[in-house]
Parts: structure tokens; sequence; C-alpha cells
């Protein structure tokens, strides 16, 4: 069986057939968050389902994007996969694996959440500064592939310490109030109980969602560079104040945030050159 490693060097090998110039930053969007994407010019657009040994996003959009800005190349991935949608951690994390191999060293991702802290907004931008792995699997279980990284990476961190301290500063410059904050991940695709909630605030969460711990942990693995926004797309506490929510309202509350977010990534790009 070929190996993780020969499958990720064999889909960036036909990625970099269509295209080289990728630069060295890939943003990574999740439910409702694409619009972050319109500003920049769409040089170059592939499927996921043509990327070979990538599986197909069943929920979002996958494609892999190669954009400019300023006259600088990034590359993005619009749509992510989920391990509810059957996939195994690894399956989900395996286009950071590609993204490895296409010589990418940063990553900015984003995704919708749950807020499980009572002075959270519906619509606020939270800068996830750890996260708790509450699926019933890691992306590096089996054998170690030597070339991302190590056996046992640490993890302590993960969320890049001094890029966020940046990206607090340049939210301070540009008057935008943003916290810090835990980032839970459960299996989904059943919504959390009021159980839960209470179980996932007592633990140290602040915030709950259905991705992004297993990339992270792979981009960990790989020594890249992460930086995760979570946009609180549905309060959580008081418990008592919990009204249903549904996938709509989700991609509603996170569409209002695209303003902000856009304000603190663009900026954040402007300061990386």
């Amino acid at each position: 069986m070929e190996d993780i490693f020969n499958k990720a060097a064999g889909a960036a090998k036909f990625i970099k057939q269509q295209i080289t110039d990728l630069g060295n930053l890939c943003i990574i969007t999740g439910s409702g968050l694409n619009p972050i994407l319109e500003e920049f010019k769409i040089v170059k657009k592939i499927p996921f389902s043509q990327i070979p040994h990538l599986r197909d996003a069943t929920f979002h959009k996958g494609e892999f994007l190669v954009l400019e800005y300023n006259d600088n190349r990034y590359c993005a991935l619009s749509g992510r996969l989920h391990y509810y949608e059957g996939y195994s951690a690894a399956e989900v994390a395996f286009p950071i694996r590609i993204l490895f191999c296409l010589g990418i060293q940063k990553l900015i991702m984003t995704n919708a959440a749950g807020g499980l802290q009572s002075h959270y907004k519906a619509g606020q931008v939270v800068l996830v500064k750890d996260h708790i792995n509450l699926l019933p699997d890691n992306p590096l279980r089996g054998p170690n592939e030597s070339n991302f990284g190590p056996r046992f990476p640490d993890m302590s961190d993960a969320y890049n310490k001094e890029w966020r301290k940046q990206t607090i500063q340049i939210a301070q410059n540009l008057d935008i109030k943003l916290e810090e904050g835990v980032y839970a991940c459960f299996q989904g695709p059943s919504l959390e109980t009021p159980a839960e909630y209470l179980y996932l605030n007592k633990i140290g969460a602040d915030l709950v969602g259905m991705s992004t711990v297993p990339e992270v942990i792979a981009a960990n693995h790989c020594g890249m560079d992460v930086l995760v926004f979570s946009i609180v797309t549905n309060v959580c506490m008081p418990i008592e104040d919990i009204t249903p929510t549904t996938v709509e309202s989700v991609i509603e509350v996170a569409n209002k945030s695209i303003p902000v977010l856009k304000k603190l990534v663009f900026e954040m790009l402007d300061n990386l050159h």
C-alpha cells in the first residue's frame, strides 16, 4: 500500500504541474466564510475531486485555489473535509500533508463555532490559542511518516504564540476587540446537548466545533505556523437561554463577521511583506 507521504507528494506534483508559484501561506475557510476570498484575484482553481488521493468534500464545496493580492501569491482551501462525513482524522488532515509537500509554511484557518462564554456575542471573532481534541481519532495514529515530522510531536505551541501576539496588536490598531479562546472539537454531525455544553465549559473550552483540530495537529507535526480564527455563530451559555440552531443560521451569522475578518486577514498579509 502506498504510504501517506508518497500520496501527498503525488498530489502536490499534480498541482505543481498546473501552476508553480503558490507562495508559502494558505488560507482555509470554514462554514459561511468563503467571502473572505473575494478580495483576491483567483489565478487557478482546482476541485478537490481532481486532485489525486484527495477525498471530496460533501458539505463544503472543496476547491484548491491559487490567489493573488498586492502582487503576492497565496493559496487557499475553499471548504474542508470533516470527520462527520465519514472520513478518518488522517483523511481530514490529508490536505495539510499536500500543502507541506507544496512548500507551504504558514496556515490561516477559519471556522464557525459555538460560544461557551456567556459574554460572547453572535458574530464575534475569537483567536484560538489552544484546543481540546474530543474526536475518537488522531491524524497521526498509525505508523509515523518521518518525512512529515517526529513520532511524538510537542503540542505546546501548536497555535503559534508570536503570530497570535502580532495579530492581537493588529486588532488593537484596527480598534477590533479580539479575545483568545480554547477550541474543543466534537465529531458531529449532531450539535451538542445542553449537558455537553456544560461539560465543555467545565473542562476549559471557550468554543466548540467539528473541524480544525485534525488539521492543526497535522500542521504542527509538519512544523507549520498556524493561526486560527473562530466565528461565534451561536452562543451556548447560559444554558437556559439556548435556542435551536440550524446550519442556515450558522452561515448567516458567519457571513456577518466577514468585514471584521477581512480587515484582520488583509492587515496581517500586509504585515508579512
